[in-house]
């Protein structure tokens, strides 16, 4: 399975949370799969998306899930500890592993090689860390939403892309109807 396999399977999951989605490709991959005002869409700001999704959990009770890959994971590593150190029961972190920055190419990333996000994860202090096959990572995902803990969920996967649309709605709109969603 490549990461596009595993959006699929998990769309009717994400439809009624609260969704950050990583820069690039995985953006575009959930908006054509299944586009809810639910999903903010990040067009920019690489390794943001578990930040952004942390600091909305903190600010409020619904559960919020961020969908994060490998690569974006390492250009923010600080995020990790952040997130160990400022837990929020209602936040889930999905890194889709690829060992790859799928978005610019498939090159090859350290996760990819030597280095274990669940172990780094484990290392800064994050409590419940778990590492599934990609075909898994429904069942983990669903586990982490009927749970009252915040979970880190490192599913790996196989490297590769589809061919996806960009996005063409104005960040302006994403931004405000996400915002209506988190309101309602």
């Amino acid at each position: 399975m490549i990461r596009s396999d595993i959006l699929k399977d998990i769309a009717p999951i994400l439809r009624d949370q609260m969704v950050i989605c990583n820069i690039g490709l995985p953006s575009q991959e959930l908006h054509m799969i299944d586009d809810q005002p639910s999903n903010f869409y990040m067009l920019g700001t690489m390794g943001l998306s578990s930040s952004i999704g942390l600091g909305l959990a903190l600010a409020q009770n619904k559960k919020v899930i961020s969908i994060d890959g490998d690569g974006s994971v390492l250009t923010n590593f600080g995020t990790l500890p952040t997130i160990a150190n400022n837990v929020a029961n209602n936040y889930i972190l999905l890194i889709i592993d690829n060992g790859s920055y799928g978005s610019t190419g498939d090159q090859p990333t350290y996760a990819g090689k030597k280095t274990s996000l669940t172990a780094v994860a484990r290392a800064c202090g994050c409590e419940n860390v778990v590492e599934v096959a990609a075909k898994d990572t429904g069942k983990a995902l669903q586990a982490a939403i009927d749970g009252d803990e915040m979970t880190i969920i490192v599913a790996k996967c196989e490297s590769g892309n589809i061919k996806v649309p960009v996005i063409t709605m104005d960040p302006v709109v994403i931004r405000d109807r996400f915002m209506k969603a988190v309101q309602a």
